[in-house]
């Protein structure tokens, strides 16, 4: 069954025209994940666009649930989202959260 993991996603739809400063924001903040025990990887991706948005989900693995949980309560996710204030005029709403559970998995 391969190792255990626990994904959270957040999708994002981005108001056609703002991809430049929603990407540079992600770029420039530091997450402070990678000092966080449990933490497996991050990646953002952008998706398709459409007639309103481009589709921007973010994807963070974790060991499992008890990890992604201890981090939400930790001064590493506090420092993450210190100064990040909603930019209201980049998103078509707000993000939806999405939480996975693993029940298989198969590497190279």
């Amino acid at each position: 069954m391969g190792e255990p993991m626990y994904l959270t996603m957040n999708r994002f739809k981005v108001a056609l025209g703002q991809e430049s400063a929603f990407e540079e924001m992600w770029l420039s903040r530091d997450s402070h994940l990678k000092e966080v025990d449990g933490f497996v990887a991050f990646h953002l991706m952008r998706g398709a666009t459409k007639d309103d948005h481009t589709l921007y989900a973010s994807h963070t693995a974790w060991r499992d649930r008890a990890a992604f949980e201890a981090w939400t309560r930790s001064d590493a996710f506090r420092a993450a989202h210190s100064g990040v204030r909603p930019k209201t005029d980049l998103y078509l709403g707000p993000p939806e959260l999405e939480i996975f559970e693993s029940i298989q998995s198969v590497s190279a």
